[in-house]
């Protein structure tokens, strides 16, 4: 039987076997919009979130090591290292035996893991640039403590304003306060390093 080229095209080659699929069917609405099948109407969520933490930490043996002619530059590395790590600074602030930051934290991030990259990082900063007379290096153990959105101006406040509350309290009164406000339980022999005599 002589075969039509169309149907020449179509035979099988031999121990091969074809089978012709019919094309998927789109279903239309009334005004000609196609409608995908569930499966293609998969969407991914985005993420919206709002943690703002104020970290405490301090210098190693409570040592005034923290000078006015330097922290400025202390301050700006310290706000690179946060940034690099994708959190957002909203106010940053030291006294010459500890520091305050306050940051918008990104919710994917281990707080511990910033923490230990920022003294890590900063203590090099400091002996390897700013060189000190003394060897610098931060304590271990830190505080951070939770805020609400409206309460960001306020904590921003505070911390900028370090110099003038501690004219009034020290940093074992500033910091123990703020244990007690947040209910943290603590034994205050493993806090900080505090001096036998404080200096405000």
């Amino acid at each position: 039987m002589k075969l039509h080229r169309r149907d020449a095209l179509m035979r099988p080659r031999r121990g091969r076997m074809f089978v012709k699929l019919k094309p998927k069917k789109q279903t239309s609405n009334s005004v000609g919009v196609v409608r995908r099948t569930p499966s293609e109407n998969i969407t991914m969520a985005n993420t919206y979130t709002q943690i703002y933490i104020h970290i405490v930490y301090a210098v190693k043996h409570r040592d005034m090591l923290i000078a006015p002619s330097w922290k400025v530059r202390l301050h700006k590395y310290t706000t690179g290292i946060i940034h690099n790590q994708g959190h957002k600074l909203i106010a940053i602030n030291s006294r010459p035996d500890h520091a305050h930051v306050f940051i918008g934290m990104k919710p994917d991030a281990k707080l511990s893991d910033l923490v230990r990259e920022i003294r890590r990082d900063s203590t090099n900063f400091v002996n390897q640039e700013i060189k000190p007379q003394r060897r610098f290096a931060w304590q271990e153990g830190f505080g951070a403590f939770s805020y609400s959105h409206s309460q960001i101006d306020s904590v921003a406040k505070y911390i900028l304003n370090q110099e003038e509350h501690h004219r009034r309290r020290t940093f074992k009164e500033e910091y123990e306060a703020m244990l007690r406000e947040f209910a943290v339980e603590y034994d205050g022999r493993y806090v900080f390093d505090w001096l036998d005599s404080e200096t405000r």
